[in-house]
């Protein structure tokens, strides 16, 4: 049987940050906890096998390793894999500079894909960075690497800012 390359196991806890959370605690804490295993990872990183693994104001790093359940028909690994792991660096850099109550939602993104993934890549690594922090707006960037440094892919990202109130 081939090693395990699961970075959150198929029947991990996972979910989503509770509103109530959001209003008491800011971004880079909410992040410290999720790290720390006190908050589950969210569902998107069990499905696509990448996960949180350091955060700093203004920067954010995931870690994952692509499968071949994420596989094209051609026999790479589909690009919505690397843009949702750059998606994810992007906008959860900018949440790390958010106060308590405040959101952000992706307006636009893009991403340059500069070369293909396999289930045999390993490990990568996806850091972004925040370029821009404005009061309503917000710009980051992304490179995602093997682990020999190469790069597989950048982007950039722009994210709306806002208070959050009750759902509904």
């Amino acid at each position: 049987m081939s090693e395990d390359k699961r970075v959150v196991a198929p029947d991990a806890a996972v979910g989503t940050i509770p509103l109530e959370l959001v209003q008491k605690h800011s971004g880079i804490e909410l992040f410290d906890m999720m790290i720390a295993g006190e908050l589950p990872p969210p569902p998107i990183s069990r499905t696509l096998n990448f996960r949180l693994t350091e955060a700093e104001k203004g920067r954010a790093v995931f870690r994952g390793i692509p499968l071949f359940e994420h596989y094209n028909p051609l026999g790479t690994v589909h690009g919505g894999w690397p843009a949702t792991i750059l998606d994810s660096a992007l906008g959860c850099a900018v949440q790390t500079m958010l106060p308590k109550g405040i959101g952000y939602t992706t307006v636009e993104f893009k991403v340059n894909l500069v070369r293909p993934l396999f289930e045999t890549t390993g490990e990568v690594v996806c850091e972004g960075r925040v370029v821009h922090m404005g009061r309503t707006i917000a710009t980051s960037e992304a490179t995602l690497k093997n682990a020999e440094g190469k790069l597989i892919a950048h982007g950039t990202e722009t994210c709306a800012i806002f208070p959050l109130g009750s759902k509904g």
